[in-house]
């Protein structure tokens, strides 16, 4: 991403090679060749571009604006999703190296809950992960009481009825079962607050463990607990095709 500041409109490939496309020579043979839109147009030698234009080379986004901010953290088990808690528990802050901007997160996981998180200070695209119309799944790693019997996935697919309504899994997969404990892995678009849990619950399988492994296309890898990183260009640029489409009218909160 670019490090730079900007002064206003600059030409599209000086500031797609400041994005770290590629060199300024090669950027302009990209734009000759018709593989740079800028807000949905083809881009030509000459354009000059604000840092919130939206740009894609290849179909895909590319971030521009050096003040926006995009990281991954692994929560730990017992951290609350908030930056700082009035009641003095551990918090997310606690954790975030210094990045000189506010940041904040995307969704929640309840103190019990662990995994990935996003934390920005990108609201357009932040409001878009969280709300389910956009279709982003949430992949998820869950530990119930074993073994777990067939229909249990069957019911969680086709749906069930929780107090705020009906709910249910977009896949369902048993991972591991052994002995008293059966591991998960369930992925769903829904944000309700304790969805998963509440879900497991009306099945007779109440979670003993909850790690959230991705946010759409974007995986937890080897990122380790109570650790942040930035995220790469293609996790960006995946990110954003994720929620192309028309805005809804609210968000909902994550597990």
């Amino acid at each position: 991403m670019p490090t730079a500041e900007s002064t206003g409109p600059q030409r599209l490939q000086k500031v797609l090679a400041a994005a770290g496309i590629a060199s300024r020579r090669v950027c302009e043979e990209l734009i000759s060749a018709g593989r740079v839109t800028v807000d949905g147009r083809t881009a030509t030698l000459g354009d000059k571009v604000d840092t919130d234009a939206e740009i894609c080379v290849d179909g895909e986004r590319v971030i521009t604006d050096p003040s926006k901010v995009y990281l991954l953290m692994n929560k730990p088990r017992g951290v609350v999703s908030t930056m700082d808690d009035e009641r003095g528990r551990t918090a997310l802050a606690d954790f975030l190296p210094f990045v000189g901007k506010r940041v904040f997160h995307v969704g929640r996981l309840d103190q019990d809950s662990e995994g990935l998180l996003m934390l920005t200070n990108d609201g357009d695209l932040a409001h878009k992960l969280m709300h389910p119309a956009f279709g982003v799944s949430k992949t998820y790693l869950v530990q119930v009481p074993g073994p777990v019997p067939r229909n249990v996935g069957r019911e969680l697919r086709a749906g069930v009825r929780l107090e705020d309504g009906p709910a249910k899994v977009d896949a369902f997969r048993v991972v591991d079962s052994v002995g008293r404990n059966a591991l998960v892995e369930v992925v769903l678009h829904e944000g309700r607050k304790h969805i998963v849990r509440r879900m497991f619950d009306s099945v007779g399988h109440p979670v003993s463990r909850l790690v959230r492994t991705a946010i759409g296309p974007v995986k937890i890898g080897d990122l380790k607990a109570g650790k942040t990183r930035p995220l790469t260009r293609p996790e960006l640029a995946a990110l954003f095709a994720a929620v192309a489409g028309q805005p809804a009218a609210s968000a909902v909160s994550d597990e």
